[in-house]
């Protein structure tokens, strides 16, 4: 047996590898929208283009910077060849996932999360494949998602196979995380919450609240708090119905999950308390009951008549507020998924992610100011998300969308139009800008004969900031020496000329370096055995030093999608 075997997940080329050109990003600044010129500031950038040559675009500038990443991939592929073959068409599907998730994870933060939302066609394939590339210890959850409903044309044939309500994100973290806390509202009310306090405003109560969860309150806080309750009075839930005129249902509802912070329990506690509580209420519960800080570790209710030096019956004080929320876990199924046509001003029919679903993921990964990456950005949700909860974003789109949808509905946002979603929960009025930007040309074409050429639409400088992206070196030029054009390494550097190198002219170069300078000039063409002639400098000749790094001329690595998930109801969504 070989101990150094590992366990993997195994498909047709996954050793070989996809050599992906370094393009350059270009602003379309007619597409550009709101950006700050004057100081040259916006943190949010809409890319158009295949996002696989759009992520090592990004991949320089941008790794181990991004926060939160979801993407919401094709969950299979079809048939791409004449004779199908479905091991050769999950390898493609594999191949091309993989090349995604390992710049993915180069772009992810030491401390951030990948959610990667699919369904049960290769849900398990993945999970696999993201053990290998994120490591089997960083997998964090598996959660489950209802995103459809138990009607519609999905029901006529159950007797084939049951209906599917369900898909999958599964989480992965880079090294450590901290995942922040998620609460949703419960759906009812929970009916032993009837007795209120009044006369203590919520700032107040909560800080009563505070001082009772401490194991080291002082007498100095405690008498505070005693001051606080002594303007207190009491009353039933029914009788402030009565007092507001409170009686339709909704309305009682809206008006106990707006005051639960002051609502507690109804309590027995001991022989006679019940009727007691019962006969206090005709005088608005003044006296009979009231909640009581102790030295200890709990706020308790005690009854008014409460002596210390004698046995009483107490019980600690529960809140509704403290109990009207919960964590869902890893099964989520109360975000409404249907009906979203409107969502987001846009004709995106049954092909949208919910605001509300986007919300909760960067809600547990990410904060405001951090950056979200969403590679798959489809109809533009989770940039539109991420402005409202005033995260910063980067979205790629290859398709008509990144005009038609990302960038119609990201506009409303910004200028505070779009009144759907998550808008009113998070109070979002509009502002801020964004980045539009294009994928370069490739760098390399063939002529007529079949010959490799540098692309006659790169100017001078874009050359030479391409052939630094490529040689892993920043294209910064120096004021003072022009050869200083891209940074590399310490007392490293790159000078991309489209001139022919003579001895003179590399001469001249030579005598402004310094001892410990190091320089690559990249050229169209130079003089015989000039690369030899000085050990601190490298001559190359472009094209051909940029053949063997990475495949030219390819535009188009999408995933072949010629079977997605498609739910038969209208109202429901299918994949972004």
């Amino acid at each position: 047996m070989n101990n150094n075997q590992k366990l993997e997940l195994t498909w047709y080329g996954k050793e070989e590898p996809i050599n992906v050109e370094p393009r350059l990003l270009i602003e379309n600044t007619e597409l550009s929208y709101n950006v700050d010129t004057e100081n040259g500031i916006t943190d949010n950038i809409l890319i158009h283009g295949d996002n696989l040559l759009a992520l090592k675009a990004l991949e320089s500038k941008f790794s181990g910077q991004v926060k939160c990443i979801y993407i919401d991939p094709p969950y299979n592929t079809g048939a791409a060849f004449e004779h199908y073959d479905d091991n050769l068409e999950h390898s493609i599907w594999l191949k091309l996932m993989k090349a995604r998730l390992e710049i993915l994870k180069k772009l992810l933060a030491d401390d951030g999360l990948i959610f990667v939302q699919i369904d049960d066609n290769e849900q398990a394939y993945l999970k696999v494949m993201m053990d290998e590339i994120f490591g089997r210890n960083n997998f964090v959850n598996c959660i489950c998602v209802k995103m459809s409903e138990a009607s519609g044309t999905k029901m006529a044939h159950v007797e084939k196979k049951l209906p599917k309500l369900k898909e999958f994100i599964l989480v992965y973290k880079k090294c450590s995380i901290k995942l922040n806390e998620i609460k949703i509202p419960k759906e009812k009310w929970d009916k032993e919450y009837k007795s209120v306090i009044l006369g203590i405003t919520e700032d107040e109560l909560k800080y009563i609240k505070t001082i009772a969860s401490k194991d080291d309150r002082s007498e100095d806080e405690v008498l505070e708090c005693r001051k606080i309750l002594d303007k207190a009075t009491y009353t039933s839930l029914s009788n402030l119905y009565q007092e507001n005129n409170i009686v339709n249902p909704q309305e009682k509802i809206n008006f106990n999950y707006k005051n639960a912070y002051r609502i507690f329990q109804t309590v027995s506690m001991g022989s006679g308390t019940t009727q007691s509580i019962n006969d206090s209420r005709k005088e608005y519960c003044k006296n009979v009951f009231f909640p009581h800080i102790t030295s200890k570790k709990k706020m308790y209710i005690i009854r008014g008549d409460y002596d210390i030096n004698m046995r009483k019956p107490r019980i600690q004080v529960l809140f509704a507020d403290e109990y009207l929320e919960y964590n869902p876990c890893d099964l989520w199924t109360d975000i409404k998924t249907t009906g979203l046509d409107n969502e987001g001003n846009i004709n995106f029919k049954n092909s949208k992610k919910p605001e509300k679903l986007i919300e909760r993921i960067l809600t547990l990964g990410s904060r405001e100011g951090d950056l979200v990456l969403d590679s798959f950005l489809g109809s533009g949700t989770t940039a539109a998300v991420a402005h409202k909860m005033r995260r910063r974003w980067i979205g790629v789109e290859m398709g008509n969308h990144a005009y038609s949808h990302c960038k119609v509905r990201l506009d409303k946002v910004i200028a505070g139009e779009d009144m759907g979603g998550i808008t009113k929960s998070v109070n979002w009025q509009g502002g801020g800008g964004y980045r539009f930007y294009e994928l370069a040309p490739s760098l390399i074409n063939k002529d007529e004969f079949g010959e490799p050429v540098i692309n006659t639409e790169y100017s001078a400088d874009m050359l030479a900031s391409a052939v630094a992206l490529h040689e892993d070196f920043k294209f910064q030029p120096d004021n003072n020496l022009f050869w200083k054009q891209s940074v590399g390494n310490e007392n490293s550097y790159l000078f991309v000329t489209t001139r022919h190198l003579n001895i003179a002219y590399l001469e001249s170069i030579k005598s402004t370096m310094e001892e410990n300078e190091y320089l690559i000039i990249a050229c169209r063409s130079f003089d015989k055995n000039l690369e030899k002639q000085y050990s601190n400098i490298t001559v190359k000749k472009i094209p051909q030093m940029l053949l063997t790094k990475c495949e030219f001329g390819k535009h188009d690595y999408k995933l072949n999608i010629i079977n997605p998930p498609v739910y038969e109801d209208e109202e429901e969504i299918c994949n972004e």
